[in-house]
């Protein structure tokens, strides 16, 4: 409702500046007054005519009001202080369209009154949209996941449900780097520490109790201190890289066999937190299938590569930097700051092999993978896994070749990302290039008392730190898996001294509701280039800013409708009073605040952070609490406010589910 009449109000004034002016602003800026009595919004649109008009900001609001008219929805403008535009909302058919009526529809719509849940308010009105690519997740198949590990699917997740709900079309992929120096650490470990053979290598991926991952999550900490015994074991990490690289020979093998083990059990992890994938594409596809070689040709004749015959970069392909002319003889002299994109060696680095699978991403290859099923969810869909074009499957979809893409990486790999988008500008290709975006965020770390719980020795003076870094490599961090097990617990412990009434399956769901509500709300809760120091006991509090204190608020309010007898959606069809909202301030806040669901979504994707939607979801959790608090609805004798009173609840709840749902949190029946 909010970013509809904001919309509308901005096209309104617009016109009328044309018709009155001659002007066309291209951008009407609306703020939000300071108090819900000074109206719903603010223009200062005069202050930024001033110069153009000659005339004060005052006088020219003084003119907009007097003559400017008001656009539906709308109950009056006012000016205000030195020529701000105050306007003031229709209350009764603005709280019509958050209740869910389609303001503009058909006729049918019109009349009948037809509701509409916020999601799809949030897709009307663009069915252009077109195919978008998120990328998210992209774990080293070579141990099981862990907390960081998480941070990086949840927002992925979480971008892909915002897109949706604003009606784009989304394409799910999770990178596959089966060919890289983790997975050749963790085969090394296999065959030079633990010495296995292959079929022993089998039996732990076909046995492990289904925690295969786990058994190489603790190899992998057993060859780092391999290497770092004798730095001459690291001699086998270079000859087993060397033949993943290659592939086609028994090392490559039994490499794809525990790449393929580990990332089973990665869906596995993510999809207890009910996210799912559409598509993993393999690095070692974009070598076999010759996507590099493609993509090398295309760059050295679009000038982007170019061969360094001299300096420390002698032997190497490097990337053109913009403004240096190699070619033309400006600045002759080596630049020594030139990506490597090829080795003197002739091996290609990661970046390159990241320039191709992106190229591809774009539909400016002219190559493709080859796709056969790998892994099916509850509902029968199918996950895809790349391989030769000559294996795919009859029937299966083509993925790539979208408009826009979101890369969900550590901040740490900034520098690579803007290396690849360079590359692609100066392949000429600017409109794509201004469509790929690095969704950049910071890692997770732990707090000193999350560590203890967790059975680490941690030092007296970490224990004085605000967190304690992970790490895989010295073994040191928190399994995906172990992480949801102990919340699911915790959690469990409440429901089962709150609701001894449940089954032991009904208490375990709620609970794992709960811990996911938890997890998920942490993670996202804060902006994603903040350091997150992860605690078992600030995410499960059903006080603060946590997932369950959102639950919470849900739970709260669907009881009300159970006691009073009465279905929400039937709330949501109450007739509203025209003079409901008089001298109602504090409750017409609650009403707007649940109109900006589909404000709130569109922000989180234009300013790519999801805390936006944290935000929102605590807040009107907090607003619907104060509003339990101040009025007694199920007592209220009187029948119109009675009514009025459910279809606010109802109306915050449905936003409030609505808000969780692109969160990926779960509503339990109970807490």
């Amino acid at each position: 409702m909010y970013l509809l009449l904001q919309n509308r109000l901005v096209a309104h004034v617009r016109a009328f500046l044309k018709q009155k002016y001659d002007i066309e602003v291209a951008n009407i800026v609306v703020e939000q007054p300071p108090k819900i009595e000074f109206g719903e919004f603010a223009l200062p649109v005069s202050f930024e005519l001033a110069r153009t008009l000659r005339k004060a900001p005052r006088k020219i609001a003084d003119e907009i009001v007097a003559e400017m008219g008001l656009p539906e929805g709308f109950a009056k403008f006012e000016v205000a202080g030195a020529g701000y535009i105050n306007a003031r909302l229709d209350r009764t058919r603005a709280a019509e369209l958050v209740a869910g009526f389609v303001e503009g529809g058909s006729p049918e719509q019109e009349q009948g009154r037809l509701p509409h849940t916020s999601q799809q308010k949030a897709c009307m009105g663009h069915p252009s949209r077109g195919k978008v690519l998120v990328e998210h997740t992209s774990i080293n198949p070579n141990k099981a996941a862990h907390i960081g590990h998480l941070r990086n699917s949840i927002l992925g997740d979480t971008l892909v449900r915002l897109l949706r709900a604003a009606g784009y079309k989304v394409d799910v992929q999770n990178y596959i780097d089966n060919t890289g120096v983790q997975v050749a650490d963790v085969v090394v470990g296999f065959e030079r520490v633990a010495k296995k053979s292959r079929a022993e290598i089998e039996a732990l991926i076909a046995g492990s109790e289904g925690r295969f991952d786990f058994y190489c999550w603790d190899l992998y900490a057993r060859v780092s201190q391999w290497y770092e015994e004798d730095k001459a074991n690291l001699q086998a990490r270079r000859d087993t890289l060397h033949l993943l690289e290659v592939g086609g020979n028994p090392t490559a093998e039994i490499a794809q066999e525990i790449s393929m083990a580990v990332l089973r059990r990665h869906l596995e992890t993510m999809q207890r937190l009910d996210i799912e994938y559409d598509f993993l594409p393999q690095e070692s596809d974009i070598l076999h299938l010759h996507f590099w070689a493609k993509a090398f040709e295309l760059l050295k004749a679009a000038g982007v590569l170019y061969f360094e015959e001299e300096g420390k970069n002698k032997g190497c392909w490097v990337m053109t930097r913009p403004g240096r002319v190699k070619d033309e003889g400006v600045d002759a002299a080596p630049d020594e700051d030139a990506k490597v994109i090829v080795r003197s060696n002739g091996t290609v680095g990661y970046v390159g092999k990241d320039i191709a699978y992106h190229m591809w991403k774009f539909g400016l290859l002219g190559l493709d993978f080859g796709y056969r099923k790998f892994y099916e969810y509850a509902d029968g869909r199918a996950v895809w896994i790349s391989c030769d074009p000559k294996e795919s499957e009859p029937g299966a979809p083509h993925f790539g070749g979208v408009g826009a893409i979101y890369n969900v990486i550590d901040a740490r790999q900034s520098d690579p990302q803007e290396t690849v988008k360079q590359a692609i500008l100066l392949m000429g290709h600017e409109a794509e290039a201004a469509r790929y975006t690095h969704f950049s965020y910071e890692m997770v770390a732990l707090t000193p008392r999350c560590a203890m719980e967790l059975g680490y020795t941690v030092s007296e003076e970490d224990q004085q730190r605000s967190y304690i870094e992970v790490s895989g490599r010295k073994g040191f961090g928190v399994k995906a898996d172990d992480l949801l097990d102990k919340l699911i617990e915790a959690a469990k412990g409440e429901v089962d001294a709150r609701h001894a009434e449940l089954s032991e399956d009904e208490r375990r769901e709620i609970a794992t509701q709960i811990a996911i509500g938890a997890l998920r709300y942490f993670m996202l809760k804060f902006t994603k280039q903040s350091v997150i120091a992860f605690d078992f006991r600030e995410a499960l509090s059903f006080e603060g800013e946590t997932g369950p204190y959102v639950q919470y608020a849900v739970v709260r309010a669907t009881n009300i409708f159970r006691k009073a007898g009465v279905a929400p959606e039937e709330a949501l069809r109450t007739k509203i009073a025209s003079d409901a909202f008089e001298g109602n301030d504090d409750l017409w806040s609650l009403w707007l605040a649940a109109g900006q669901t589909a404000k709130v979504i569109e922000q989180c994707i234009a300013t790519t952070e999801p805390a936006a939607a944290a935000k929102h979801a605590f807040q009107l959790a907090q607003q619907f609490n104060n509003f339990y608090h101040k009025h007694h609805i199920l007592t209220e004798e009187d029948a119109a406010r009675k009514s009025l009173l459910l279809a606010t609840a109802a109306v915050v709840r449905r936003e409030l589910i609505a808000t969780m749902a692109v969160m990926g949190i779960p509503a339990p029946a109970v807490m």
